[in-house]
């Protein structure tokens, strides 16, 4: 009996570690050509929602997700105020009426971090504790 409960506890910690997901557990990457070191949630959230292309300093941005993992779902609770899903789903909607296409996906953080590095303009999401060689972190102010 004593076994089983600290299994639940266990698993109940895990859990409630995901779900505490936040923001300091993401870095924003952009392309060096991108001239802003900072950027307002706001202003993330429009890119990200294809609402804007490019930030407040005129540099033209293209936005580019992971397919899943913790830093995706923990940027797009944050600083997109949805899950996966909806996320999709708006996306979905947006190709669906000739408003804009998707977004470019890749798989994981060194994914991100290539992607972002070669294309100019170019925006991302990693892990707080990933390797971003090659791309400029942002401050979310």
């Amino acid at each position: 009996m004593r076994y089983s409960s600290i299994i639940c506890f266990a698993a109940l910690a895990a859990i409630g570690a995901m779900n505490n997901l936040v923001a300091a557990d993401v870095k924003v990457i952009a392309n060096p050509s991108v001239g802003a070191s900072s950027v307002s949630a706001e202003e993330l959230k429009s890119v990200f929602l294809i609402t804007k292309t490019s930030l407040s300093d005129g540099s033209h941005v293209e936005p580019v997700l992971q397919k899943g993992g913790t830093a995706h779902e923990a940027f797009v609770k944050e600083y997109l105020g949805k899950n996966d899903s909806a996320l999709q789903t708006y996306y979905r909607s947006l190709v669906f009426t000739g408003k804009a296409s998707m977004p470019k996906t890749v798989a994981a953080d060194a994914d991100v971090v290539a992607y972002v590095a070669k294309t100019k303009g170019a925006i991302g999401y990693v892990s707080a504790g990933a390797s971003t060689a090659g791309v400029k972190t942002l401050d979310v102010k």
